[in-house]
């Protein structure tokens, strides 16, 4: 009898597709699926994106049994569970005659360690595919960042255009005449405009049984099942991106930066979480927004910033991740070690703008990019709070978290704790942006007009504060040198109020 393959699948391999599946026969292979502790429990995992990811991973498990494969399925009840990757593939193997281990590389550093002991702890030959999902390797990635002083993602953006040919013109050239139309996706929105609501599914036995189960076992998780919604196999991931496609797209340039009270999705596709676990195919679907431009049914700068998030940002992020190192997760540029509020795990906080976002995080495990980096993020970031704190609170509270887009997403761009490997300034900002950019400040009971005193938005005497005591590492960034010449020409009154205030803020937080 033929020695089978064992392969393992993580809960964010859920693609049709996978690599560790290629050239290989059901007859061959047994795949390996385990819900883990080590897994559900390393950080509190809001309770919806466990859910989410524990649905999923049964939903694609029953996918390839109807299409043949032999799949063994380990739940996190499972009284024989041991809890860890590990040990489920002692469990297998005991169980099988396996002459092999083959598995997708993780999107992980930790995972990818692990994955490493395997060949000499099991005493088996391990295969490592490379994540055929995204276009750049890991040595791609490394190619394009050798000798270069600052690894920006604008150009290696225009390289993934033109690996993948997407939006350029029949002479290679960008579409349009630019590469990028950031400074057309910047409009307010107006809270009068109806804005498009994703599909809300209807949550079957296999869901329905996750939910009791995540209820029960993570009580003490943050975050709320009562709003849980999400698509849990590829066909309704395929009707989420076809809503998106026909009736969000077209807004989404225009107003991708707006925030609106009440309001936690506006056009955005609410698409990350499906990428991210595998259910919907990044390049396909950056096809298909390149073809509701050319069929002349969305705006150029709609598809263009939508593309520029997939093979650009995304790819950007994800050679970071690797490139850095396991090490990335400890740096701290800037020395911030103020311990992270509790109103992040409750959004009771008389700031209008952060009880918004996180309060729809709390309920949705979703807040739209600005939010992350303009509300929570700025926030964090000018008053000072620990990155790895901060980290952590993002790698549990959003259902598309995971270590390898959420950790440079946090420490480079949120937080500079990386001294501007991704980001070329701070993105710190006063209160002005979020009124330009949302309705908060109309409903708020600070005024985002004052810098001092019992009613003055706290964002501005944060971020003049932030600038202040951080001006011996900052001072020298040229991005800054304009808020730093306003800084220098306050009067030694202002200045002191200021930094009174935000002492006062801080300490009381």
């Amino acid at each position: 009898m033929t020695r089978k393959n064992l392969i393992p699948i993580f809960g964010d391999q859920l693609s049709p597709n996978i690599s560790s599946l290629d050239q290989k026969k059901p007859d061959d292979c047994i795949i390996l699926m385990a819900e883990l502790d080590e897994e559900t429990s390393y950080v509190r995992h809001h309770k919806a994106k466990i859910a989410y990811i524990l649905s999923a991973m049964r939903h694609y498990a029953r996918a390839l049994q109807d299409r043949g494969w032999s799949v063994e399925y380990v739940k996190l009840n499972d009284p024989e569970n041991s809890g860890s990757f590990t040990g489920e593939i002692a469990r297998a193997i005991e169980r099988h005659d396996i002459g092999a281990i083959r598995v997708t590389e993780p999107g992980e550093w930790r995972v990818m360690a692990m994955i490493e002991n395997w060949e000499e702890k099991f005493g088996t030959p391990v295969t490592i595919c490379p994540d055929s999902r995204f276009l750049a390797t890991h040595q791609d990635f490394d190619d394009w960042a050798e000798g270069k002083k600052q690894l920006r993602m604008e150009f290696f953006y225009r390289e993934m255009r033109r690996k993948t040919m997407l939006l350029l013109d029949d002479k290679g050239k960008p579409e349009g005449g630019k590469w990028n139309y950031d400074s057309d996706n910047r409009k307010p929105a107006k809270g009068s405009e109806r804005t498009p609501q994703p599909i809300r599914f209807l949550a079957d036995d296999v869901t329905g049984e996750v939910l009791d189960l995540v209820g029960r076992r993570f009580s003490h998780h943050p975050g709320s099942l009562e709003h849980f919604h999400f698509a849990v196999t590829h066909e309704e991931a395929m009707r989420q991106k076809r809503h998106f496609l026909d009736e969000v797209l077209p807004r989404f340039g225009d107003y991708q930066d707006a925030m609106l009270t009440g309001e936690p999705f506006l056009w955005h596709s609410i698409l990350s979480p499906y990428i991210n676990s595998g259910l919907l195919d990044p390049l396909d679907l950056c096809r298909e927004v390149e073809g509701k431009y050319r069929e002349g049914k969305v705006p150029l700068n709609a598809a263009e910033g939508f593309i520029r998030q997939i093979i650009g940002w995304r790819e950007y992020i994800r050679g970071i991740y690797w490139r850095e190192g396991p090490d990335y997760v400890e740096r701290n540029f800037l020395n911030a070690d103020r311990p992270l509020p509790d109103f992040y795990y409750t959004g009771e906080t008389d700031i209008l703008c952060l009880s918004e976002a996180i309060g729809q995080t709390l309920d949705f495990a979703y807040a739209h990019h600005i939010q992350r980096l303009m509300i929570t993020g700025n926030f964090a970031l000018i008053a000072g709070i620990d990155p790895q704190a901060v980290h952590r609170w993002y790698l549990e509270v959003y259902a598309d978290a995971y270590e390898w887009v959420e950790l440079p997403n946090t420490l480079g761009m949120s937080l500079f704790a990386d001294g501007g490997i991704i980001a070329s300034k701070p993105y710190a900002s006063s209160g002005n942006y979020i009124n330009k950019m949302s309705d908060y400040c109309q409903h708020c009971r600070y005024d985002v007009k004052q810098r001092t005193g019992d009613d003055a938005c706290p964002f501005n005497s944060l971020y003049w504060d932030f600038l202040d005591r951080n001006q011996n590492k900052l001072q020298d960034n040229n991005r800054l040198a304009m808020p730093y010449r306003i800084w220098d020409k306050m009067d030694l009154d202002a200045r002191n109020q200021i930094r009174s205030q935000a002492k006062s803020f801080l300490d009381a937080l």
